[in-house]
């Protein structure tokens, strides 16, 4: 559920494209990112004995949702009681050869620490010889990507709307110490009541305050200049790619989007920051400040505050957004939560099989991923 913007047209997809992510002290960087971690190893959080444990065997398989680079995500119903999920399942081996095990160890350790009405909530972690799997909310609103690419912008009442949401819940991965780095359409859902939930975390990272992070990752068109430049970045990352998707939703482009990759770096870090006409005064002052190319002056570098207090959010009612009591400018047609209608057909026309792994790099005991096992307190009640 990523782009490719090296060779992907405006708004065309590319699943089987990774974020970018590469640093050049990585095994160093790696193991450093292990250590950040000790939630990694912390015990389950239930029973260890074999009949109360949760495996994919508790699980019915319904449809393909979603593809990455390491695995595919399906919608699952819970054998015991109904229950509907998202099932991310990701292979080692492929984990393992791309050096991204600090980084997915790092995604089920935040995500267990995670409580917000805007993000996925984790609720089984489990794995096998050769895969990992999650179990997450089922959000079946399709990505904003998707509507995204099928009405070309959207109005700006509807982009509030949904960037307050975003704010919100980075403010609450701030407060907790977590930069996000991948914020774009592709990992941000529609539930079926129309409000956003996060989704997607195989870049973040905790930070301990006052310090930042080196490694160069995240997706092209959505770079903080900072980024590009090696010279380390924090929070403000994410409120740059806020700036950047707030003027794709209104426009339908990235505000420094070029097919040419080196060309669109170029800009990031230098370029001018022009606005189509029917964008509005608010709007624009609003881009101006969080898409500053100073990290210390870009807006919400010293807090989402001064965010949400921005005359572009003034007439977000921040409490009643929280406890959706707000309307949504736009509903996804789904009959019930249970439906893929609003889901790529591109994944959905895929048979749900959890295939085996043939000639596995995966050999005797490894302990790579130990701790891996997760389930959130609310799921332990449905455990017998």
């Amino acid at each position: 559920m990523e782009r490719d913007s090296m060779e992907r047209p405006p708004l065309e997809k590319q699943d089987s494209n990774p974020s970018v992510e590469k640093s050049e002290t990585s095994e160093k960087e790696n193991e450093e990112e292990v250590d950040m971690h000790p939630s990694w190893n912390d015990e389950e959080l239930y029973n260890r004995d074999a009949k109360s444990k949760v495996t994919k065997d508790d699980f019915e398989l319904l449809n393909v949702v979603g593809k990455g680079s390491f695995g595919k995500v399906m919608q699952v119903k819970k054998k015991d009681d109904g229950k509907i999920y998202a099932m991310k399942v990701l292979r080692k081996d492929a984990i393992i050869q791309r050096k991204q095990v600090a980084h997915t160890k790092a995604e089920k350790s935040i995500l267990q620490k995670i409580q917000h009405p805007f993000i996925v909530k984790l609720n089984y972690a489990f794995q096998t010889k050769d895969k990992l799997y999650m179990i997450l909310d089922f959000i079946n609103g399709g990505e904003l990507f998707f509507h995204l690419k099928k009405e070309g912008r959207f109005s700006e009442p509807r982009v509030v709307f949904y960037a307050a949401q975003i704010a919100s819940a980075m403010e609450h991965l701030h407060g907790l110490g977590i930069v996000y780095r991948d914020l774009k359409p592709e990992n941000i859902l529609l539930d079926e009541t129309g409000y956003i939930i996060i989704t997607d975390f195989g870049l973040s990272k905790e930070i301990k305050p006052g310090e930042g992070t080196t490694t160069f990752c995240g997706t092209p068109e959505y770079l903080a200049p900072e980024v590009l430049k090696g010279q380390g970045h924090s929070t403000p990352v994410d409120w740059w790619s806020l700036g950047t998707l707030i003027y794709e939703m209104l426009t339908g482009l990235p505000p420094f989007y070029s097919n040419n990759i080196t060309v669109m770096y170029q800009k990031i870090m230098t370029g001018e920051l022009k606005f189509p006409s029917y964008v509005s005064p608010a709007a624009q002052d609003l881009l101006k400040k969080l898409l500053d190319k100073d990290p210390d002056k870009r807006l919400g570098t010293k807090g989402a505050s001064e965010v949400k207090k921005h005359d572009f959010f003034k007439d977000i009612d921040w409490n009643k957004l929280v406890k959706k009591e707000i309307e949504a400018p736009f509903k996804p047609k789904v009959s019930d939560k249970n439906d893929i209608g609003q889901i790529d057909t591109i994944f959905t026309n895929e048979k749900p099989v959890d295939s085996l792994v043939e000639n596995s790099a995966i050999n005797g005991e490894d302990n790579t991923f130990e701790g891996f096992t997760f389930v959130a307190p609310t799921a332990m009640e449905g455990i017998k």
